[in-house]
Formats: structure tokens, C-alpha cells, sequence
């Protein structure tokens, strides 16, 4: 049984929020906070991830300053806490795969894919963001909000664009384009 504020697709569970919410990313105002939240966790990693980054490492580390590169030699770029994997952190800060344009963070990984010299974009926490999965004998997809996020849920408002809207790619790539387009006709677009 389920809680009225979710709905239910092909066994996965999506919380009302996803498709209630407006949200578009604004990194202008926030900076790429996403790969800079405090916390002692860094983003969640899947096991069949590690080795695509390892094997990726190499053109990625070009893109990283070195306060990161010598963090991620010294202690790896990733660690287990709790019995789940996450990407290891700076400081308990920035994500350790973080390079700067400007004064904006930005993922090291997904640039090396975008110029075509990776094969992996960036772990699925990081692309769904802020859409987290929770596993509870099942994926659960919801919304964790953060106070960063205040100029995205504005942007969204003003673009008209939900939350599901703006993830379309990433939640294809995860669920696939069937899955997508009932969630599509969930929220009655």
C-alpha cells in the first residue's frame, strides 16, 4: 500500500513532489552548489560506476585542481558510509571531481564526456539531482530540497517547467523512454 502523494510506474515509486514542483536549474545564482554542499557525504555512487570512472580517470584528472587530484590520490574518490558508496568530498565540501569556470563548480567528469574523451558522463545521483533514489525493497524517486536550490524553483516558475520536466534525459537514461512517457501522462502532459 502507498501513501496518496505518491504514484506508482513499473514498480518504482515516484513522490508527488516530481511532478508538483517547478524547478529549472539556475547555476548563474547558485554557483553549481549541487557539487558543493556541506556534508560528511558526497554524492551516492553505484557499484557498477566505479570501474567506468577508474577506466575514465585518466582525461578526467586533466580538468581538476590540484587539491583534488592529491585527494583523490591519497584517499580515492570514493568510500563507503553506512553501508552505501559516495563520491569522496574536499573539506566535507566540494565533491572531489569539482573544477571551477569562473566562480561556478562544475562536474570534471561531465566535461570530459561533453568533449568526447570519456565514455561516463557522471554517476546517476549526480544527473538526476535533485531528484534522489532511496531504495526501500525498490527505487523511490523524490525531491530533496535544499535552500540553494530557491533560484531553480524560480526559474522553474517562470519557465513553466516541473521538476520531471527538466530531468526528462536523465530519468530516460535511467528508466527508459516507456517508463518516461507514463510519468509524462501521470502528471497530464
Amino acid at each position: 500500500m502507498f501513501v496518496s502523494n505518491t504514484i506508482l510506474i513499473d514498480d518504482i515509486v515516484v513522490r508527488d513532489e516530481i511532478l508538483s514542483q517547478k524547478f529549472v536549474c539556475d547555476l548563474e545564482k547558485c554557483k553549481g552548489a549541487c557539487c558543493t554542499l556541506k556534508s560528511e557525504f558526497g554524492a551516492p555512487l553505484l557499484k557498477e560506476e566505479i570501474p567506468l570512472i577508474e577506466e575514465n580517470y585518466g582525461e578526467v584528472e586533466k580538468y581538476l585542481p590540484e587539491k583534488h587530484k592529491k585527494a583523490i590520490n591519497t584517499s580515492g574518490f570514493y568510500e563507503e558510509k553506512h553501508g552505501e558508496l559516495m563520491i569522496n568530498s574536499v573539506d566535507n565540501k566540494s565533491c572531489v571531481f569539482v573544477y571551477y569556470e569562473n566562480d561556478i563548480a562544475k562536474c570534471s567528469l561531465e566535461k570530459a564526456y561533453l568533449e568526447g574523451k570519456s565514455s561516463f558522463k557522471k554517476p546517476v545521483s549526480c544527473q538526476l539531482f535533485p531528484i534522489r533514489i532511496s531504495n526501500f525493497g525498490g527505487d523511490v524517486l523524490r525531491y530533496e530540497k535544499f535552500s540553494e536550490c530557491n533560484h531553480a524553483e524560480k526559474k522553474g516558475s517562470n519557465k513553466n517547467t516541473y521538476l520531471y520536466e527538466f530531468s526528462e534525459e536523465p530519468l530516460t537514461s535511467k528508466y527508459g523512454s516507456k517508463w518516461y512517457l507514463s510519468l509524462k501522462e501521470k502528471a497530464g502532459k
